[in-house]
């Protein structure tokens, strides 16, 4: 093909990508916990450009951009993310932010995990009591660090074989409302926890394990694969979360209402370099 019609192309699709909405695939758990509607209108004021979120699993969100169906990405899911990017489909790796996950449960806890002080011994607790437990499983990053502390816990249920562990199929906030009905215990990250506390019914009961880190990190698809992917509106989103001014806001958010931090920014030394 002539080099002038593949420039002519490329420029049309710039153009062609410039004009639609810039497409963000999250994790539910940063919608649910109310940061993007939080962030996201200054950036859509400030750039005119419209920004479609689609919330899923950090998993689905990743397979979205495996297609070419995103232009960035905020996910939790570390192992997954590093995969994604050595088979070459982000061009670039960001921290934003990171918040930890707790096991919550009801008041009662029937399992008696609140006077243990680690995840995996809470895990293993609930699975010797057989007290109900609500996953996600949905592949999100949720799900993965839920499978990863049943693997040290030396337990693996499953919903077929194992009555009292549930799936719930469906994002954090959903998840937690399944469980507060059902009296189950389930694992959530603090920010959806803490923004949809009330009328839930539902406990934290352990929080504070190292194991229970949880960093995002945003992915800019790489455009050298996908033509139509817009790389230039997703590296202003990506300036515009990373920026000081953002991480600060990202920091604020939350403690006001809760008291607490709900996420605390990851990106403020890079960007002061």
């Amino acid at each position: 093909m002539p080099k002038v019609l593949v420039g002519l192309l490329v420029l049309s699709s710039g153009l062609a990508a410039q004009q639609r909405d810039l497409v963000l695939a999250t994790t539910t758990s940063v919608r649910d916990a109310g940061l993007l509607e939080y962030l996201l209108p200054k950036f859509e004021r400030d750039s005119r450009r419209a920004v479609k979120v689609i919330a899923v699993g950090s998993g689905q969100a990743m397979e979205l951009g495996r297609r070419g169906e995103a232009d960035i990405l905020i996910v939790h899911d570390p192992v997954a993310e590093l995969e994604f990017m050595t088979q070459g489909f982000g061009s670039d790796r960001f921290p934003l932010a990171h918040n930890e996950f707790a096991i919550v449960g009801p008041a009662g806890d029937p399992a008696g995990i609140k006077e243990l002080t680690g995840a995996v011994a809470a895990f293993q607790a609930i699975a010797r009591s057989g007290a109900r437990f609500v996953s996600r499983g949905d592949r999100s990053g949720t799900q993965a660090k839920e499978l990863l502390l049943w693997g040290l816990a030396g337990a693996a249920p499953s919903a077929k074989a194992d009555a009292w562990y549930l799936e719930s199929g469906q994002g954090m906030g959903a998840t937690l409302q399944i469980a507060s009905q059902l009296r189950a215990y389930t694992l959530t990250d603090i920010g959806t926890y803490l923004t949809h506390a009330s009328p839930l019914e539902l406990a934290i009961l352990v929080e504070g394990d190292t194991l229970l880190r949880n960093p995002y990190h945003l992915i800019l698809i790489d455009a050298r694969r996908f033509a139509w992917v817009d790389a230039a509106g997703a590296a202003r989103l990506k300036d515009y979360l990373l920026s000081a001014e953002t991480q600060a806001a990202i920091g604020a958010y939350g403690r006001e209402e809760f008291g607490r931090s709900v996420f605390v920014p990851d990106a403020v030394k890079c960007c002061e370099q």
